[in-house]
């Protein structure tokens, strides 16, 4: 009965759920294919977007960890903890062609733009230019750079996660002065934002634990996994949920402020369902409501042609097919703005915060019942 109860304490904490892309809790994936990227310390999603094999780009301590298992919301979900695993040609591409118009089965050419340092890249971007498809290439991070506004005396300075830019044939109309190269102009920018989460404490032991079994079980890790769970979840702490909301919600209220410009179609946010889930308490839990294209709006929102949009996704708990990674599921697509966002945070929340549920205010009630402990005639 102890060795069971222990069992259960240990499982209901916070583990590491992907790593190097791949399923290690509460299930384990354990084909060929992810043994060959845990081994090799390969990045599955940077390897597929620039079609070769590229290393994990993590710091040591957290190399290979993508996401983390938690219950902080209550039910167990998996929290994104970098922003590559994230990286998934259908949301991506579903969100480029949100923003753009785009209808669904229009052929789209999407790339990060380093591949046009390679000529193969360079030359499939052109010739696709000059087509068919309409053609965009991002900035991130580590492919390419972010593209960031400088700090001013009256602003702050600010990074876009990924910003995605339309390269149109060099005599197309309706262009702002952009680039001009080889017949080739810069069109609209739209930005993409990701919503990572800040976890209390460090993966470093539970990364040890797990590159040290992987080393010494080699072909029965998977196996040896499954039955040592606590491998996965050696010292890992939860999120840091009333951080993951006041970290993103500035930002992201100012990015979709700040692409409102003739230069830009307009901003999206890719958020993880249990980081909306957690967003809940502080936005008030706004009311949503369908609309006839399938898409979902807030509050008193009427909009029909949003130019900003939060996806909020989730991903599956089993492999995908021939042993690749779990795929990502978009669960609902949001029109907003910056306005109706801040309106349920900062008038809708605080109006429920005081309330709670009535038609009393919470505080005053609170200083009158303790002031009674003190002063008897108070009523």
């Amino acid at each position: 009965m102890r060795r069971s109860s222990q069992a259960a304490r240990v499982t209901s904490r916070p583990h590491i759920a992907e790593w190097f892309g791949h399923r290690v809790f509460p299930t384990v994936d354990s084909g060929d294919r992810a043994i060959d990227d845990q081994e090799s310390e390969r990045c599955p999603f940077l390897t597929q977007t620039l079609k070769g094999s590229t290393p994990c780009v993590k710091a040591a301590n957290s190399r290979g960890v993508c996401t983390i298992s938690a219950s902080s919301n209550g039910p167990r979900q998996d929290w994104l903890v970098c922003p590559y695993r994230a990286l998934d040609d259908g949301l991506l591409g579903d969100m480029v062609c949100r923003l753009y118009g785009i209808p669904p089965l229009d052929p789209v050419l999407i790339r990060p733009v380093v591949v046009l340092a390679d000529e193969a890249g360079r030359s499939e971007v052109l010739d696709a230019v000059h087509g068919a498809a309409r053609v965009f290439v991002y900035f991130q991070d580590k492919l390419g750079g972010e593209i960031s506004l400088s700090r001013t005396g009256a602003s702050p300075e600010l990074s876009f996660d990924i910003t995605v830019v339309e390269l149109l044939p060099a005599d197309a109309a309706d262009l702002w002065p952009g680039l001009s190269a080889a017949g080739v102009t810069v069109g609209k920018y739209g930005v993409i934002e990701l919503q990572t989460t800040d976890t209390h404490g460090s993966y470093s032991h539970a990364v040890k634990a797990l590159s040290s079994a992987l080393d010494l079980h080699k072909g029965k890790f998977s196996e040896q996994l499954a039955g040592n769970p606590e491998w996965a979840g050696r010292k890992i702490e939860g999120p840091n949920i009333s951080n993951v909301f006041k970290r993103t919600f500035y930002q992201i209220a100012f990015k979709f402020q700040v692409t409102k410009r003739e230069t830009s179609v307009g901003c999206a946010l890719a958020l993880p369902q249990p980081v909306w889930d957690s967003w809940q308490p502080f936005l008030g839990a706004p009311e949503l409501y369908e609309q006839l294209d399938g898409t979902w709006r807030l509050l008193d929102d009427q909009t029909t042609q949003p130019s900003d949009w939060i996806y909020v996704f989730d991903i599956d708990t089993e492999p995908g097919a021939s042993g690749t990674p779990a795929p990502i599921r978009v669960n609902r697509v949001i029109g907003t703005d910056a306005a109706t966002l801040s309106r349920a945070a900062f008038e809708v929340a605080p109006a429920k915060a005081v309330a709670h549920g009535g038609d009393h205010d919470a505080v005053a009630e609170t200083i009158t019942r303790r002031l009674g402990r003190y002063l008897a005639e108070i009523s």
